[in-house]
């Protein structure tokens, strides 16, 4: 069986197609079209008409290619960028009335479940109870579990790209206040999410996303063509020398370090503070870099809980607003 998810993220559609053989979902063609949606859209306010356009045209050529892969109709869902915007239910109807992919939302608590999902099948049970961070362009996702799904897990407003808005766009680069604000506003939204962190005492800590994988890459890790079998750590210690080593640094300086991309460059200042912050506060020394994530989460759950599973979601989506709670526990998991 061949199929394919399609994330509708800050910065990027991006398409994973897999075969299911053995009920590990074995990727055989990956491709992106860049959006950029976190520097076009404010948050709190509607996604303009013409980044609706791209997104339209995006989804619709992610879809072309699943078909071209030999994959049924993609599961697509899209991340906080579209979830909180204003005219969420237009952007979707308006997708799937013009590409036939029945583009969806996902709650933030469910995104933390399923890419928790997707770290646990990567890491394995002998990592044993594990804590996982997730740093997206719009949201921060945390979560803890000893089993398949996690036990607790908490979605906040901490995205990489919504606090590089709110704090750091203002000075290129920006001042030291701003970057102070920005680890204070981290410090108190994060701290009861933390606390439970702590609590648990997880054996294990891994993080996901591009961001902490280009952080990754800054402060020593392998990069990317090493393939995604080289282990990857990051250090606590090394994320404090890389908050001092982008903060006198333009955006445009920042793009000619190592890992950090140019797309990532503005938002990169503020993935350092807020993972970093996270560390701390979680008191984790070090983390590992995970490559599976929601994409892969998605396609599990999928192949493990058959297709009602994404069929609820997509009811689900349909028919809750935007900040209406999706329990993690769907169809009696």
């Amino acid at each position: 069986m061949r199929i394919s998810v399609v994330d509708v993220g800050s910065n990027a559609v991006r398409l994973v197609v897999a075969d299911a053989a053995g009920g590990v979902p074995l990727p055989v063609h990956t491709a992106k079209w860049r959006l950029r949606l976190s520097t076009e859209v404010t948050p709190g306010l509607p996604l303009p008409e013409e980044s609706v356009e791209r997104l339209v045209e995006a989804v619709a050529a992610a879809d072309r290619t699943a078909a071209e892969w030999g994959a049924a109709g993609p599961l697509a869902f899209a991340t906080a960028v579209v979830r909180g915007a204003p005219n969420r239910d237009e952007v979707l109807r308006t997708v799937r009335d013009r590409t036939g992919v029945a583009l969806c939302t996902l709650p933030g608590e469910v995104e933390a479940e399923l890419t928790f999902l997707g770290a646990r099948r990567w890491m394995g049970w002998r990592s044993g109870p594990l804590a996982m961070l997730d740093i997206g362009g719009g949201s921060f996702e945390v979560a803890f579990g000893r089993g398949r799904l996690p036990d607790f897990v908490a979605s906040l407003p901490l995205g990489a790209g919504r606090l590089t808005h709110e704090f750091l766009a203002h000075q290129d680069p920006p001042g030291p206040e701003a970057v102070k604000a920005l680890r204070r506003r981290v410090r108190h939204q994060l701290r009861d999410a933390a606390a439970r962190i702590r609590w648990e005492g997880p054996r294990t800590a891994v993080a996901t996303s591009r961001t902490f994988q280009q952080l990754g890459r800054l402060c020593g890790a392998a990069p990317g063509r090493h393939g995604p079998f080289v282990e990857r750590t990051l250090h606590r210690r090394d994320l404090r020398t890389a908050i001092d080593q982008l903060a006198p640094l333009t955006v445009a300086e920042r793009a000619e370090l190592p890992g950090i991309s140019a797309p990532r460059a503005a938002q990169s200042l503020a993935g350092a503070v807020i993972g970093h912050t996270a560390m701390k506060l979680t008191d984790l020394k070090s983390v590992t870099v995970c490559p599976w994530g929601i994409r892969e989460g998605v396609l599990l759950r999928h192949i493990e809980d058959g297709p009602s599973w994404w069929a609820e979601m997509i009811r689900r989506s349909d028919g809750a607003s935007p900040e209406e709670p999706v329990p993690l526990r769907v169809a009696g998991k």
